[in-house]
């Protein structure tokens, strides 16, 4: 199940489709559909600039539009508009935590109660949040900033937030730097948040110190979505070089928790990366944030580096694998 970015619908997928076949039928949730998160109930959870829409993936049928309280201007589309951007799930599937952004400010974290389907809180965090995991065990939201270079930690029982820097180019470029965080990944053996920078630098946050170490990376190139697998293997997009004379292309950087890099090249840009359940497939979504997007996925076979694109979709942004335990997403 793919957020078609450059419309109003989402798609189901057949991965083993070929060509038009692939593609099983959009339902409209509302305009730019950016994050998904998919609830054990079979129930999807999508960040629009309208509110957040529930899909029942078994009717493929919108069974809710849940407005922000968020005030975020007009409805608009493409890469700065605002609304909904990172989404994901409690553990216990009670609540949806949504990233808002608002055009020229400061963004919030929206609460929504899932059986009540309405907004329940709203706590500030910073410029346009990209991304939003939890915890394992469900304490904490990371909301990830990318425009205040930062990462807000949400306390879910007191409500309170802390800000993380992470910013290890530095500051100096602002809102029009390029070396700004994405996405980010939450490494399973320990909790600490994963962030890749520019295929050179991974920060590695202690979200409870707020301490940030960095580690060497390899790909050399502009780096978005990333993934964990259940073993601690990290899986992160490269878009392509910020400068063709200096950098490498698009790829898949395929990282071992002892550090080794094995780097899978893609043809054109690419945004998140989204897991098969059982490991061995990723699914690298073509509809990146700014221009030179394509309108499909790039299936990785992970054990080979085979991969095949299948068109699908109108600027696919996320990824969900439905039927069976889904798989982990940097949505």
């Amino acid at each position: 199940m793919v957020t078609d970015f450059g419309a109003d619908t989402v798609t189901f997928v057949d991965p083993a489709g070929q060509g038009a076949a692939a593609g099983l039928g959009s339902v409209r949730v509302g305009t730019a559909p950016y994050g998904i998160a998919l609830g054990k109930d079979g129930t999807a959870w999508v960040a629009t600039a309208e509110g957040v829409a529930a899909v029942d993936t078994r009717t493929r049928e919108r069974t809710a539009l849940i407005p922000y309280r968020t005030d975020t201007g007009p409805v608009t589309t493409g890469e700065y508009r605002g609304g909904g951007m990172g989404i994901a799930l409690s553990p216990d599937g009670s609540r949806v935590y949504v990233g808002v952004n608002v055009p020229g400010g400061t963004g919030t974290l929206e609460v929504v109660d899932t059986k009540r389907r309405e907004v329940t809180r709203v706590v500030p965090v910073g410029r346009r949040p990209f991304d939003v995991d939890v915890s394992r065990d469900g304490r904490q939201v990371y909301a990830t900033n990318h425009d205040s270079f930062d990462v807000t930690v949400v306390d879910t029982g007191e409500w309170t937030a802390r800000r993380i820097e992470v910013a290890p180019y530095g500051t100096e470029g602002g809102l029009g730097s390029w070396l700004k965080p994405h996405y980010t990944a939450v490494r399973p053996s320990d909790g600490a948040l994963l962030l890749p920078f520019e295929g050179e630098r991974l920060a590695v946050v202690d979200p409870g110190t707020g301490r940030v170490r960095i580690e060497d990376m390899t790909a050399n190139t502009h780096q978005h979505g990333v993934a964990a697998g259940g073993d601690g293997t990290l899986y992160v997009v490269g878009t392509g070089p910020i400068d063709p004379s200096e950098d490498d292309g698009p790829s898949l950087t395929v990282r071992t928790p002892d550090g080794d890099e094995r780097v899978v090249p893609l043809e054109g840009p690419h945004e998140t990366v989204t897991l098969s359940a059982d490991g061995r497939t990723a699914y690298v979504s073509g509809g990146f944030t700014r221009d030179g997007y394509w309108n499909g996925l790039s299936v990785v076979d992970i054990g080979t580096g085979r991969v095949t694109r299948l068109p699908v979709g109108e600027r696919p942004l996320a990824v969900a694998v439905l039927g069976g335990e889904e798989g982990t997403g940097g949505a």
